[in-house]
């Protein structure tokens, strides 16, 4: 495999099938298991710190201390999970507005 010398780093040619985006190659587990542990906590940590401590960092300050790991792990859990139910909700609305624009259902015909 040659690879070409780019003249300059934003020319260089990218190959996604080599480049794998999140999860790099023999490292998926490692890597799943980081994202499972850090997203949904940083999610959490923003939710606290927008939501309920309405972007104050003494108040959001207070309430890491009281707060536990697993309890803002669980709010971010559950705010990712509801964005992507959310995601796969338009996901199916959409691809059943394509469906019925392109007119292939319109003739129903029982089994």
């Amino acid at each position: 495999m040659s690879i070409a010398k780019a003249a300059s780093f934003t020319q260089q040619e990218v190959d996604l099938t080599e480049t794998p985006l999140f999860f790099p190659a023999g490292f998926e587990k490692i890597f799943l298991a980081i994202y499972f542990i850090t997203l949904p906590y940083i999610a959490g940590l923003l939710f606290l710190f927008f939501y309920v401590a309405e972007g104050k960092a003494e108040l959001f300050l207070s309430l890491n201390d009281e707060s536990s790991f697993i309890l803002t792990w669980a709010i971010g859990y559950e705010i990712i999970a509801a964005l992507l139910l959310l995601y796969i909700v338009k996901m199916a609305v959409s691809f059943s507005v394509e469906n019925s624009k392109k007119g292939k259902n319109t003739h129903f015909k029982r089994p």
